[in-house]
C-alpha cells in the first residue's frame, strides 16, 4: 500500500506548549512514511481576501488584473493544491473565544473558491474534494465540543463538508481549564485508537 500524502496545518499561536500542535503531531507520526505537506499559519500568516482577491476569482479578464492579484490568485492555487495532493488533512483547532483561529478562517477564505473546491449545480452546491480523510485535533480552554458554545468545530465541520470532504474525525482536547492532565491523556487515548 501506498504510505499516504498528509496535509497538517497549524493554526495555533502558540509556538510552544501548545496542545493541538501536539495532537497534530502525533497524530500525523502515526502513518509510518507519509509525505508530509506542513502549513504554519501562524509563523507563515495568510493574507485576508480583499476586494481584488474577489474580483480576480470572479473572472476579471488579464489586463484587469494587478500583480498583487496574481500574486494572491497563486497563494490561493498553491493552498488548494495542497488540498488536491493530500489523502489525510490533519487540522490543529484552537478555539478562541468560541471560534476558530482568524488564521485558520483566513486559510479557508483561500481555498473555499466556485469552481475549483466547490461548485453550484441545478441541485445546489457540490463539493470537488471528495475521498479524503480529515482529522480535526481541537483544543479549548473552557469551550466543550459540539456543545452550545462551539461554534468552530460546527463550522470547520460544515465548510469541508462543503468542500466535499465528509469524511472528518474530531480529537478533542476540550475544557482544559477543568483538568489539563486528565483531558490530555484522553485526547492521546483518542490518537492511539485513530486507524492509519
Amino acid at each position: 500500500m501506498t504510505a499516504p500524502t498528509i496535509l497538517k496545518i497549524d493554526s495555533s499561536a502558540r509556538l510552544t506548549a501548545s496542545v493541538s500542535r501536539d495532537l497534530t503531531t502525533q497524530i500525523t507520526e502515526k502513518f509510518d512514511g507519509a509525505r508530509i505537506i506542513a502549513r504554519d499559519l501562524a509563523t507563515a500568516p495568510l493574507p485576508q481576501i480583499d476586494e481584488g482577491f474577489v474580483t480576480v476569482t470572479k473572472g476579471a479578464t488579464e489586463d484587469e488584473v494587478s500583480e498583487a492579484q496574481r500574486e494572491m490568485l497563486a497563494l490561493s492555487n498553491t493552498l488548494i493544491d495542497e488540498l488536491r495532493q493530500a489523502d489525510v488533512i490533519v487540522i490543529g483547532l484552537p478555539v478562541y473565544n468560541f471560534g476558530l483561529p482568524a488564521s485558520l478562517k483566513a486559510w479557508i477564505d483561500l481555498v473555499a473558491r466556485a469552481g475549483e473546491t466547490f461548485k453550484y449545480s441545478e441541485a445546489g452546491p457540490e463539493g470537488l474534494l471528495t475521498g479524503k480523510r480529515v482529522i480535526i485535533a481541537m483544543a479549548s480552554g473552557g469551550t466543550e465540543a459540539n456543545s452550545a458554545i462551539d461554534f468552530a468545530t460546527p463550522y470547520l465541520r460544515h465548510v469541508l463538508g462543503f468542500m466535499g470532504m465528509t469524511d472528518v474525525e474530531l480529537v478533542r482536547a476540550d475544557r482544559l481549564a477543568f483538568d489539563v492532565e486528565g483531558t490530555i491523556k484522553a485526547a492521546k487515548e483518542q490518537v492511539a485508537t485513530l486507524a492509519a
